[in-house]
């Protein structure tokens, strides 16, 4: 082999790793973004104090993906289970604690207690599959939220 065809050679093999990887890296995810765990005031279960406490999650794919069947589960194995919702491609969704009416940008749990503890818990999301989509974890009682 000559030195140009083996230049060639090395050349197009270095392109073709540029393009597996692009594609992949441009994909995106359905993601956990934020949990506001420890809502203001006292916890008096109220319906707008509970709703206060809640999880974003984020769709950065370049397509939107049905959620129905997803589940979003705490530490303590409390689950909220998507029915029928399609998120759009770079859109989020908020799931609060407690009750409302969902719409394509806020979904509630319907909860009369508090999900997410005010000192430390772990939010995972997991595909209709039952397949670990994310996770976030917190350990800080002096914090109200965190960024996933």
């Amino acid at each position: 082999m000559n030195r140009a065809a083996a230049l060639t050679a090395t050349a197009l093999a270095a392109a073709a790793a540029v393009l597996t990887i692009v594609p992949a890296q441009a994909a995106g995810s359905v993601h956990l973004t934020k949990i506001y765990y420890n809502s203001p005031g006292s916890d008096t279960r109220s319906n707008a104090s509970l709703n206060a406490e809640y999880v974003v999650i984020t769709n950065t794919t370049g397509a939107a993906v049905n959620l129905k069947g997803w589940v979003l589960v705490d530490a303590s194995n409390h689950k909220y289970t998507f029915a029928s919702f399609s998120l759009a491609k770079g859109k989020s969704v908020t799931i609060h604690t407690g009750h409302g009416t969902n719409t394509a940008t806020n979904r509630y749990w319907g909860s009369g207690n508090y999900i997410w503890n005010n000192d430390k818990d772990k939010a995972t999301l997991k595909r209709a599959s039952g397949a670990v989509q994310d996770t976030c974890a917190y350990n800080n009682a002096k914090a109200a939220w965190v960024n996933c």
